[in-house]
């Protein structure tokens, strides 16, 4: 006889092009970042030759999804030209979709015109750090393309999001954030919502950790709920790391992300994410 599953996530889906897909088990994302000053892997994906390496890499690993980022988006960071993203995205988005035509696309993007652009281009999903908030064409864009809409909570811009962050409740704020975001998207027609708490993105040490704690509280809102947390200053701050030394607590930390609900892990290491979603996932479904 099995043990009842308390806390494992239950199945949701998604619509994609009109295709259903049925997750009945937590989804890995795969980061591609297409940036030259991304905190981790800036730099990397120069060539087509590299990114279509990577993406091969990440699907034979396990990827569920391939997240496409133009924009670096880490604390500091200085914004760009809408077309300079675009040339960094589309030539991506055409190569993956003839090279890997079936895979799932999400274009990691607060700009309508860019969600626009890509989404014509072939990506199924927007992944936006505002939810909407850095630019007000945003809802109406995705609700267009019926596309899967990821609403991410961030206090503040990139360029200043961690100077002094400050929250009375950081998990009630951003619950009521998402209420509010949520009816928002309803009203605008957008289908699919996943919500992102934002770890590292305007909080504090302390506020990223409550939040993972406190993670289950989400579950309230009856969304999938995605966790960034890759190799991101939560991790490398708290144990004196470079990122490229963080695989070990970025192991640790998806492992109670996904005890306390996470149904999406947006990672940089597929393979080691598959790895504790199996783990995680027998564990959870044991013999009593």
């Amino acid at each position: 006889m099995t043990a009842k599953n308390t806390s494992f996530p239950t199945t949701f889906t998604l619509n994609i092009r009109g295709k259903l897909l049925v997750c009945d088990s937590p989804l890995v994302m795969g980061i591609l970042n297409l940036t030259p000053d991304s905190f981790y892997d800036g730099g990397k994906l120069k060539t087509d030759a590299a990114l279509l390496f990577q993406a091969e890499k990440m699907l034979s690993e396990g990827a569920d999804i391939l997240d496409i980022g133009g924009v670096s988006t880490r604390p500091g960071a200085d914004e760009i030209s809408t077309e300079e993203e675009l040339q960094r995205v589309l030539p991506a988005i055409q190569l993956l979709k003839k090279n890997f035509p079936e895979t799932v696309l999400s274009v990691d993007t607060y700009r309508a015109t860019v969600a626009e652009k890509t989404l014509e281009a072939g990506a199924d999903i927007i992944n936006d750090i505002s939810a909407g908030n850095f630019d007000t064409q945003m809802f109406s864009v995705v609700a267009k393309y019926r596309a899967p809409f990821i609403m991410m909570h961030i206090q503040g811009a990139p360029k200043t999001m961690q100077q002094q962050p400050h929250y009375e409740n950081v998990v009630q704020e951003i619950l009521q954030f998402f209420i509010e975001k949520i009816q928002q998207a309803n009203e605008a027609g957008i289908p699919d919502i996943i919500i992102d708490p934002g770890f590292g993105f305007g909080k504090t040490l302390e506020h990223n950790y409550t939040l993972l704690k406190h993670l289950s509280d989400f579950k309230i809102l009856g969304k999938p709920l995605l966790a960034g947390i890759s190799r991101k200053s939560i991790l490398t701050r708290l144990l004196n790391v470079k990122p490229e030394e963080a695989l070990n607590g970025t192991t640790t930390l998806h492992t109670i992300a996904l005890l306390n609900g996470a149904q999406i892990l947006r990672v940089h290491d597929v393979k080691e994410a598959k790895e504790v979603l199996k783990i995680v996932e027998f564990y959870e479904n044991s013999f009593a």
